[in-house]
């Protein structure tokens, strides 16, 4: 009862929130609708058992009373059989890793207040608390003989004063201390201020103990450790360099000796190495990295390294698309995925550097927006489990078997975690579309969302939105924006324009130096391709993006007034203000310009959306969390108050409390579809109607 009660009170303060928005959307139990946000369920980090027997995998669920979204670890036969929660009566719990004999699960859970590391035998249930840390344990590695946990975890250091203020009388209420700074990265979005200390890798015996501390120094060691066959090494990823503060893509391997913490380099090029896994038999290492150009998108290749001669060959060389999370399969084929077409394929490379698709589709985990996405894990047979998207589901848990064994395609979808809820649901359709760019003749793949009962004959606005990143893609899976602006009787239009990954090096690189450079073209491209199939009232236009597509959306507004209305989320606005305030300053200088700012000040006065705001004249909301440091609020800011000087219709929301991540409180994504919708309502020219499906209806604007 007072589940149901809260609902109805968050709707209520929605809808009053955006005005007639919501009002106008359908709210009969066949539409999808912003309250379902709440119901929606996707599956994350599956990892199946080393026989191929089981698959354990997070199921996350938005949780009403908090707000948040939250892990909890299930558990299931590769079958699809035994479906079940692996723990009950517990806290959220998450990153679950098998022990190498299948018997045990390690993962980390907050159950006893703060996050500890936590093993369950699989015979009987039994669980074990391992860690009583002060700082929050990650990246959980079993050792081969099933006898030690590897995990990282932040070791803080505290700073050296500065100067001793005076002590406070008893009593007194003085003002809060004052705070020294002197890293050079001091802050990260979704952190804020971070906790001054280092990253290391530790020890554990995994039926509890005491943790040891195996690496040292002034470096962060992130990533998952690979034990070496042994038991005796860790081989880990990390910028140990005097300059690492400076150069923020660089990393190198290490061999790290766990009796004393003894330290060898395997690689020293100019350029990321991550990633490492060894496989079984201790010979070979398999990594991802590429040697720095300083391009602002490159290639992450598959290595191969020797570990007897330190010999290294490259075994994605001919394949353009970036490999990530290389897992071995026997001594003989490391598993690794990569993007492609706007979508994620899993592939089998084997030592000679030949590599077979094993299956595509993997995504469906990053349901705010069709962002590519998913993860996968491979048992010693080559039997792999991964999240599978679809168009109109979240991640669901697949299984696949590279002879084939499961079906004809050699994979099976084990779970339906929405069908309760989407299955008697009209949702918006999907559809591919690609379509030449008016700059150069370049193909560009995008995407159409149609309102539930879409009509063909009839006139329907449109929402041209645009991804962020800007290396980054867009794909054919569930988006519960795209949705919600679909039901809300919206033609949807989402693109992967230049400088989008999943197409190769050197379509991303388009953008190289010139960003937002002929993007513009592309886009308003796909707008000429869906106005010209006639059922889209031209004159009701609309445009939107985050990040990146912030950007473009406002880059958009100052080059043409032919949208009605435009939504710019979270944008940068100003080059230079941005990459001398955002968390990651040390990398935009040197790798999306040429130089600093101060030595290149034209250049990125030339490229920033501020340069345009004397054409502005479309009206236009900006929506930027309040606690965003990666396009930070202070370039919404500039943008709101160029465009009040000038008489521009525009509003500022702010989003309290809110990163860059804008959806990672389940409200605040539903404020923010709310307030854009109530946007382009108001701004939407002509007779709007809705029929019984909830389509747009039809008089063609004025």
């Amino acid at each position: 009862m007072a589940r149901g009660m809260r609902a109805a009170g968050l709707a209520a303060a929605w809808m009053a929130l955006a005005g007639s928005a919501w009002a106008e959307m359908p709210q009969a139990g066949d539409r999808f609708t912003e309250m379902d946000l709440y119901q929606l369920e996707f599956a994350n980090d599956p990892q199946i058992s080393p026989d191929g027997r089981s698959i354990v995998y997070a199921r996350m669920s938005n949780d009403i009373m908090t707000d948040k979204t939250v892990p909890n670890l299930w558990i299931l036969d590769a079958d699809g059989g035994m479906h079940r929660p692996l723990l009950t009566g517990q806290a959220a719990a998450s990153q679950a890793r098998w022990s190498p004999d299948g018997g045990r699960i390690a993962y980390v859970t907050a159950a006893e207040g703060k996050p500890q590391i936590h093993v369950r035998w699989m015979d009987t249930g039994q669980t074990a608390l391992v860690t009583r840390t002060l700082e929050a344990p990650g990246a959980l590695a079993w050792s081969p003989d099933g006898k030690w946990l590897a995990f990282t975890m932040l070791v803080p250091k505290e700073p050296e004063p500065l100067a001793k203020p005076p002590k406070a009388p008893e009593g007194a209420k003085w003002a809060p201390g004052v705070k020294v700074i002197d890293s050079v990265v001091y802050r990260r979005d979704g952190e804020g201020y971070v906790e001054q200390g280092f990253t290391h890798v530790f020890v554990v015996p995994a039926e509890g103990g005491t943790p040891r501390q195996i690496t040292s120094g002034d470096f962060n060691h992130r990533g998952t450790p690979a034990w070496t066959p042994d038991g005796q090494a860790l081989v880990i990823s990390a910028n140990r360099n005097p300059d690492w503060e400076q150069d923020p893509v660089e990393s190198d391997l290490y061999e790290v000796r766990i009796a004393d913490g003894s330290v060898r380099r395997l690689t020293e090029r100019d350029g990321p190495d991550s990633n490492p896994a060894v496989s079984p038999d201790g010979r070979w290492i398999a990594y991802t990295g590429f040697d720095d150009r300083k391009m602002g998108y490159q290639n992450h290749l598959l290595h191969l390294m020797d570990r007897r001669s330190g010999e290294v060959r490259v075994l994605s060389q001919e394949l353009d698309r970036a490999v990530d999370a290389p897992q071995w399969a026997g001594n003989d084929a490391v598993f690794a995925s990569y993007e492609d077409q706007g979508g994620v394929t899993l592939a089998r490379f084997t030592l000679d550097g030949k590599h077979a698709v094993v299956t595509q589709g993997i995504g469906g985990t990053s349901p705010s927006r069709p962002y590519t996405s998913g993860g996968f894990s491979v048992a010693a047979d080559g039997s792999f489990a991964y999240t599978v998207g679809r168009s109109d589901r979240p991640a669901d848990v697949a299984v696949g078997n590279p002879a084939g064994l499961l079906s004809a395609a050699g994979t099976k979808v084990l779970t339906t975690l929405n069908e309760d809820l989407l299955a008697h649901k009209k949702l918006g359709r999907v559809e591919e579309i690609r379509y030449p760019s008016s700059a150069d003749g370049r193909e560009v793949q995008g995407w159409v969302v149609f309102p539930p009962d879409f009509d063909p004959s009839r006139k329907y606005p449109l929402i041209l939105e645009i991804h962020g990143g800007p290396f980054a893609a867009y794909g054919p899976d569930f988006s519960v924006e795209m949705q919600l602006y679909a039901q809300a009787g919206y033609v949807v239009l989402y693109t992967n324009p230049r400088g989008s990954t999943s197409y190769g090096a050197e379509f991303a690189n388009l953008i190289h130096h010139n960003y937002p450079g002929q993007d513009y073209d592309d886009l308003i491209s796909g707008v000429d391709a869906l106005v010209a199939r006639g059922f889209v009232d031209e004159q009701n236009l609309f445009v939107t993006g985050g990040s990146g597509g912030g950007v473009l959306s406002a880059w958009i507004v100052g080059k043409t007034d032919r949208f009605r209305a435009a939504a710019v989320v979270k944008p940068v606005i100003n080059w230079t203000s941005f990459a001398l305030t955002a968390d990651f300053y040390t990398l935009f200088w040197q790798y999306w310009f040429a130089d600093y700012p101060w030595n290149a000040q034209e250049e990125y006065w030339r490229r920033s959306p501020l340069s345009l705001v004397g054409n502005v004249k479309t009206p236009t909301m900006l929506l930027t969390g309040e606690a965003d440091h990666r396009t930070p609020i202070s370039e919404t800011e500039q943008y709101y108050q160029a465009l009040k000087l000038r008489g521009v219709d525009t509003v500022m929301v702010r989003v309290p409390e809110a990163p860059h991540g804008i959806a990672r409180r389940p409200s605040h994504q539903i404020a923010k579809i709310a307030n854009i919708l109530a946007w382009f309502e108001r701004h939407r020219t002509g007779q709007t109607a809705q029929d019984a499906g909830g389509s747009a209806a039809g008089t063609k604007a004025e």
